[in-house]
């Protein structure tokens, strides 16, 4: 056998090991289990599967390690299963059923189109961009928001650790979605105001997480179209925003962003950086992140040059770029008026 064959077989099987993750999380096993082991026969009433079929899937879920097999027959979740619970401080459940979505499989199967063309496979796949069509698929737009929400919520703590806010006014949370980085901000800036601002559909559940975190005196929501304009504040953010569109649409916001924020005010970019060398530990996950893009919006992420160039843009000078924070490829980038 050829060096490497072994691997090789590995990332072309890929995509099985994808939907094998997502029927476990579709057909609700990790819920089934999260209170102890269970017999096949039995887990297979319990969710409404084929006991003989289900027993096929629970061995390749043994081999991928989310489920040990306790005994012969019996199941249970394993440690690294824990996450594909809904309940789970650090859930991925959401992220699993995007990424296992028909639309967004069949999306991921025109890449080849992308890549001979730069344009989304989303968009050629189901003749309309990702958000659009979200907006008339009203089940998968909350698993997306979820998805967001969750990998958010992994960050967000980080961020109020990694930048200074003393003396902050009002924050401006552009495309905030649920509003998890917002209140983890303002949980460490005593004092000040908030203002979540996204579609109706993006920000829905940011009432519900200003309420459940003690902040609903502190916060606002406001809908809108960050295209056209945003609040006024003395610190913006902008989480997760800039990589889904192309530098055209990044500079109309950026410069929005300019027209609003205080004198002496702040932008907080929270962003993969694309590392110089691709050795780099951080790097898979940008480049994998990079390539999504490429697929679901025909954005793409930048490297600290691309950064630079596109604040400029906008009417920024970029003052300062962080450390990954801990567990993610995201860094804060520190931009100024100019």
């Amino acid at each position: 056998m050829i060096k490497g064959y072994a691997e090789l077989s590995r990332m072309a099987f890929g995509y099985a090991g994808s939907q094998i993750l997502y029927a476990a999380v579709r057909l609700g096993i990790p819920e089934a289990l999260a209170t102890g082991a269970l017999p096949v026969e039995k887990l297979a009433h319990a969710i409404g599967a084929d006991p003989r079929a289900l027993e096929r899937l629970s061995r390749a879920l043994v081999v991928l390690g989310v489920v040990d097999e306790v005994a012969p027959g019996h199941l249970a979740l394993a440690e690294l299963g824990q996450p594909l619970r809904a309940d789970h401080p650090w859930s991925m459940r959401s992220s699993v059923l995007l990424l296992g979505d028909p639309a967004t499989w069949q999306a991921w199967g025109a890449l080849t189109h992308s890549v001979r063309t730069g344009a989304a496979a989303f968009d050629h796949v189901h003749d309309q961009p990702l958000f659009d069509y979200l907006a008339g698929h009203p089940g998968l737009s909350e698993i997306f928001n979820t998805a967001m929400r969750e990998g958010t919520e992994r960050v967000a703590s980080e961020v109020a650790q990694a930048y200074d806010f003393t003396g902050v006014r009002t924050v401006v949370d552009i495309g905030g979605g649920n509003g998890a980085l917002l209140a983890a901000v303002l949980a460490a800036t005593p004092g000040a105001q908030g203002i979540l601002y996204d579609t109706a559909d993006g920000g829905a559940s940011a009432t519900e997480t200003f309420r459940r975190a003690g902040l609903s005196d502190r916060c606002t929501r406001q809908v809108g179209d960050f295209f056209e304009s945003v609040p006024e504040g003395d610190l913006m953010l902008l989480k997760g925003v800039l990589h889904d569109w192309d530098d055209q649409r990044c500079t109309a916001l950026l410069r929005n962003c300019r027209a609003s924020i205080a004198t002496g005010g702040r932008l907080l970019v929270l962003e993969p950086v694309l590392p110089a060398r691709l050795g780099t530990p951080e790097a898979a996950g940008v480049v994998m992140s990079d390539i999504a893009m490429l697929v679901y919006t025909g954005g793409w992420e930048r490297d600290r040059a691309e950064f630079h160039a596109l604040l400029a843009a906008g009417g920024f000078d970029l003052a300062d770029v962080t450390a990954p924070l801990r567990g993610s490829a995201i860094r804060i980038l520190v931009a100024d008026p100019s």
